[in-house]
């Protein structure tokens, strides 16, 4: 007996109902804000006050705000979202390892425009991406911010992983007045940062592609 499922348009498939889906939209919703809320400090303290201020006046809303999306590991991982857990695990723990890790104990690292870029790459991406899945929660398919949802990492993520290797190579002299094995793990993370990197970027270039080769038969039907 066939499949019927495999015939079925795409528009058919289910997403989340009842009170996971009330759930999602509001986790991502307060992600949305949170970010965007984010992105906004960022740009007026760099702008009023200048990039050595910006963690003083936000680093502990960029520290909580991350660490929220610690949730979507579990999110992953008990099926609430069809996502894989060691890319989730993956992309969480390289921002915790940031946020609690390098910059929370090593303050004097983010005394740099280095920690603005950072963040601009991070909240501009979670931005875009959380509002683009409480549209499609909702039942919007917006094609502009599917487009950026699934394009703009080609500029965001190198400029966000290369500002994340700069903090982390920065605290490793500082590192070293705590304990003098502390810059060996910290250069063990930075090699780590050559494969993880690529394995996160083309996970991200396989989806755009699935993306938007769908988008194009959608537009052609």
């Amino acid at each position: 007996m066939a499949d019927s499922s495999k015939n079925a348009p795409k528009e058919a498939k289910k997403g989340p109902s009842g009170l996971k889906l009330v759930y999602l939209i509001i986790y991502n919703l307060i992600s949305t804000v949170a970010w965007l809320v984010l992105l906004a400090c960022t740009v007026s303290v760099n702008g009023m006050e200048g990039p050595s201020f910006v963690y003083s006046e936000i680093g502990d809303w960029v520290r909580w705000t991350q660490t929220l999306a610690g949730l979507e590991i579990l999110h992953a991982a008990l099926g609430v979202v069809r996502s894989s857990v060691l890319t989730t695990v993956m992309q969480v723990a390289s921002r915790y390892l940031l946020v609690w890790g390098i910059v929370y104990p090593f303050p004097e690292v983010a005394d740099s425009p280095v920690y603005s870029t950072m963040l601009f790459a991070w909240s501009i991406t979670e931005v875009i991406r959380y509002f683009y899945f409480v549209l499609t929660l909702d039942g919007y398919q917006p094609d502009r911010l599917r487009w950026l949802r699934y394009n703009t990492f080609y500029v965001l993520y190198p400029m966000g992983i290369s500002s994340e290797a700069w903090l982390v190579y920065k605290a490793i002299e500082p590192a070293r007045a705590l304990h003098p094995l502390l810059p060996l793990a910290l250069y063990a993370i930075l090699a780590i940062y050559v494969p993880g990197s690529y394995i996160l970027y083309t996970h991200m270039m396989k989806q755009r592609n699935k993306v938007m080769k769908s988008l194009k038969e959608t537009k052609a039907e």
